[in-house]
């Protein structure tokens, strides 16, 4: 049996065309045999997509093709069975929903920090500065109990909506130290990270591309514990990537 390919990816970027962007990408997705849900929002795309190797791909390369898309980067990883059960495209007010409008990443990332570069801070204690390193998860508590880096911050968010109160709590526990903000495919934390510059944090920083893009970048995730949950079938996937065997059942979105 051929492996099934998983994409995820996402890209900040004004979109004024949505039920048309829609319409075409549900057509497109829908003739290449895809399951998963993509997500529309004036402030961009986020998408989660399965299905044939030479399908997702071939559908990427299409939606790069518009020159908003042009480079989007999109995480991997196989699985014996595709894990959704049903295409979807949506049209939201937000990719992610925060509900603070001045954050507007299409107008510029926040500064970001490679995976091979974390671990290797991690390792050392500290950031290159010599300033104290904190991991701040910006995941829901559920998905924090199924792995998480050793000692982040969890501020048990039940919705990342929570986020913008949760940070007004305990802004004054992150002065002075270079702060990492980490989620799953790197969506969340970029928000978080643009959020706390704007609330005077001088020393913040996303992970680029979230926990996949680590357990893609280091040997053995380094400082990670348990697995990593994901919002399809396979609930959780292991740093290698595959879906995990302690697991239980879940539901695909």
């Amino acid at each position: 049996m051929r492996p099934v390919l998983n994409v995820s990816a996402y890209r900040f970027v004004d979109l004024d065309d949505l039920p048309a962007l829609r319409q075409r990408l549900l057509s497109t997705a829908a003739a290449a045999g895809l399951k998963g849900t993509v997500l529309l929002a004036p402030e961009g795309i986020n998408l989660f997509l399965a299905g044939a190797t030479e399908a997702v791909r071939g559908w990427l390369v299409g939606l790069r093709e518009d020159p908003r898309f042009a480079g989007l980067d999109a995480k991997e990883s196989t699985s014996s069975e595709v894990p959704f059960r049903r295409l979807l495209v949506k049209i939201k007010r937000e990719i992610i929903r925060m509900n603070h409008p001045t954050i507007r990443p299409a107008g510029g990332r926040a500064p970001a920090i490679d995976p091979p570069t974390l671990a290797r801070w991690l390792a050392q204690g500290r950031c290159d500065a010599g300033r104290p390193l904190v991991l701040l998860d910006t995941r829901n508590g559920f998905e924090v109990d199924a792995g998480a880096f050793e000692g982040a911050i969890d501020w048990r968010l039940q919705k990342f909506s929570d986020f913008p109160a949760a940070l007004d709590t305990h802004r004054a526990t992150l002065e002075g130290k270079t702060v990492v903000s980490y989620c799953t495919g790197g969506i969340r934390c970029e928000k978080a990270a643009l959020l706390m510059a704007e609330r005077g944090l001088r020393h913040v920083l996303q992970l680029d591309g979230g926990v996949l893009r680590y357990f893609e970048q280091t040997s053995g995730a380094p400082g990670w514990r348990g697995d990593c949950f994901v919002f399809d079938d396979r609930v959780a996937l292991e740093p290698t990537l595959q879906p995990s065997s302690t697991a239980g059942a879940g539901a695909a979105p």
